[in-house]
Parts: structure tokens; C-alpha cells; sequence
């Protein structure tokens, strides 16, 4: 960077009092909050990460240092709830990502399924058969996903030739339970971030940044003896 483009020391300076404002501001509205969800909290919240990251960066851009603290930015938390405060009904989303790692295994599992049902070539009036699986992952895993329960497979992908990738749950709250019916058309087109009362997310990101904050002290240990 060309020292043109460097903040001045006035302006590095500026942005650490507005981290300062930033920080009596979010704690302001942390004693004055209403509930656990309270809209002001947030909106505290996302403004304090966006005056410590114009911080690091200034401070980074024209002395070459960084802070000890990292807060997260709006853009890794939810937005604020604007959901009913009291909730007559609920909606949990779930996605789960797999990869399919040993295709023999998932079609030999899938064939073991349609074996064991020696009816499923003779359906009654109206329902689905069961898909020949032959080589077909694509049919082995609508014999799989049609035995078992998403939470049973989750627990058992391995024996399933699946590996896991990201996964993540929302929860989130509706004035009523919609009609019979109503969504199944377009079943997650309507899924509002601001109507989420919690979410649980599972990566493999995570365990990759704690193995390198453990790494990390390893190697200060290192260095300090």
C-alpha cells in the first residue's frame, strides 16, 4: 500500500473512540435489554464489530499491528428477531450435506433394503414402488432415504457409504401453523433469517480453527521455553 492510501494517525485514532462509543453503546442496551431477543442488543451488537473491524484495518493499514480480540461481524450472526414474541407455532429446518464417499457400499445396502421386501415390486393402488437399483446410486439413495429416518442415517452415513459434510438447524416461529398443504410446493422458499429464535450449525471448519488455536499455543509454549 502507497503511503497516499495510508489512514493518517488522526484518523486511527478517530476510529479507536469510535470503537470506544461503540463498546458503551452495546453495553447500554445489554442492561436495558427487553428479552433474550431484543432487537436493540443486535443492532448494538453489529454496530460495535463494525467499528472494531475499521479499527484492525486502520490500525493495520498505518502501523503495521493488529488487536488481541477479534469480534465477529454482522454478516456471522443472525439479524435481529422480528418474529411474534410469543410464538404459536414453529418450523425446524435442517440441511445436511453428505458426500457420497463408497457408492458400492450405498447400492449394496440400498439392494439389502429391497430385498428384504419381497412386496415392493407389487405397490397397492397409488403408491410409489420402489426404484431398481442395479448400478443407480440416484435410485440407491431414494431406497435408502425412503427406509430410514434423516436422523437415522445421520447416525449411521458411515455404514451408508456417506460422509458428512456442513450441517446446520434453524428454528423458527410463525403466527400459526400453516394450512394442510399450504407450503409443500415450495417448502423452503419462505425461510426468514429474522424469524429465527436459534439456529446450530456443524463444521468441520470449526474443528480446523480450534486445531489451529491449538496450535498456535503449542508453538507460544515453544517459543517461551
Amino acid at each position: 500500500m502507497s503511503d497516499a492510501a495510508q489512514p493518517t494517525a488522526a484518523e486511527v485514532r478517530a476510529a479507536a473512540e469510535a470503537v470506544k462509543a461503540a463498546l458503551d453503546r452495546h453495553l447500554d442496551a445489554v442492561e436495558r435489554r427487553s428479552g433474550d431477543d431484543d432487537p436493540a442488543v443486535y443492532e448494538a451488537f453489529n454496530a460495535l464489530a463494525a467499528a472494531a473491524e475499521a479499527y484492525d484495518e486502520r490500525l493495520y493499514d498505518r502501523y503495521d499491528e493488529v488487536t488481541p480480540f477479534e469480534i465477529p461481524g454482522a454478516d456471522d450472526s443472525l439479524p435481529p428477531y422480528a418474529g411474534p414474541e410469543e410464538p404459536h407455532a414453529l418450523s425446524v429446518l435442517i440441511r445436511r450435506d453428505y458426500a457420497v464417499a463408497e457408492p458400492q457400499r450405498l447400492l449394496a445396502q440400498a439392494q439389502r433394503i429391497t430385498d428384504l421386501d419381497p412386496g415392493a415390486d407389487e405397490p397397492d393402488e397409488g403408491e410409489h414402488t420402489l426404484p431398481v437399483v442395479g448400478s443407480s446410486v440416484h435410485a440407491a439413495l431414494g431406497v435408502l432415504f425412503g427406509e430410514y429416518e434423516p436422523d437415522e442415517i445421520a447416525s449411521r452415513h458411515k455404514e451408508f457409504g456417506l460422509e458428512e459434510g456442513d450441517s446446520t438447524l434453524w428454528v423458527s416461529a410463525s403466527d400459526e401453523l400453516p394450512e394442510p398443504g399450504e407450503w409443500l410446493s415450495t417448502p423452503f422458499d419462505h425461510a426468514d433469517p429474522q424469524r429465527v429464535v436459534c439456529r446450530f450449525d456443524v463444521s468441520a471448519v470449526f474443528d480446523e480453527e480450534e486445531l489451529e488455536d491449538d496450535l498456535d499455543e503449542e508453538d507460544d509454549l515453544r517459543a517461551t521455553t
